[in-house]
């Protein structure tokens, strides 16, 4: 019989929504600081990074409006699901985007969150731009005719 609760090894999740919206001009990979119950439930793939963005406060960075569901198994001493949760990245790399961060429209966006090879929830953000809608009609209109290319040949 298979365990209703299932932890997976490999943990991959997108944020296949950003990449519609928002032009990306530089990647990052962030650790983060969890809870107990909150990586128990990043390795069921119950996490939700739609609306997620990033922050900063008090020059630290943190990311906002990531939905962690709560761990089924725990208890009183569960997590709250959308709850900030600070990233982990180096002094220079903070002051950069600090720094990018104040040009006229650009924001951070998590791309990916994924569990690296040490066992550590790590989340991949990008310093993006928003796109007008003119470009995502085009990006639309390349995705189509490159499938349609490969459907040819």
């Amino acid at each position: 019989m298979k365990n209703k609760l299932e932890i997976k090894k490999k943990v991959s999740i997108r944020n296949r929504k950003a990449s519609h919206e928002y032009q990306f001009i530089d990647k990052y990979v962030a650790g983060i600081v969890l809870k107990g119950s909150e990586i128990k439930s990043i390795r069921m793939q119950k996490v939700n990074l739609q609306d997620a963005f990033c922050l900063f406060i008090d020059g630290e960075l943190f990311v906002r409006s990531m939905h962690i569901n709560p761990y089924e198994m725990g208890g009183f001493a569960n997590h709250e699901a959308k709850a900030d949760r600070k990233l982990l990245l180096s002094k220079k790399e903070l002051e950069k985007l600090d720094t990018k961060l104040k040009e006229k429209g650009l924001t951070i966006v998590p791309t990916h969150l994924f569990i690296n090879d040490r066992g550590l929830a790590k989340l991949e953000i990008a310093l993006a731009q928003g796109k007008k809608l003119y470009d995502k009609r085009n990006d639309l209109k390349e995705k189509a005719i490159k499938r349609e290319m490969d459907r040819n040949y």
